[in-house]
């Protein structure tokens, strides 16, 4: 049990220290970013893309409607 809590606050300690650090919302900067854009533009076309983005955007829409369909049968249940 002690090996444990242990752990958690060494991650813990971790997990602040790379947040303050920059170091996970600082990853990718813009020229990183550039490429990145050029890459996909390249693989895909610029005809395709928004293709993939109405695809995309249809899957986080029924992800979502799903997700919310199971809140709302998970509070029926316990209604009951």
């Amino acid at each position: 049990m002690a090996n444990s809590i242990g752990f958690h606050s060494e991650f813990r300690k971790f997990a602040v220290q790379l947040i303050n650090e920059d170091m996970i919302l600082g990853v990718f900067g813009p020229w990183q970013v550039i490429l990145i854009v050029a890459i996909v533009l390249l693989l895909f076309g610029g005809r395709k893309i928004p293709e993939l983005m109405r695809g995309l955007g249809k899957g986080v829409k029924e992800f979502k409607d799903a997700s919310k369909g199971e809140e709302e049968s998970s509070e029926e249940k316990k209604a009951k």
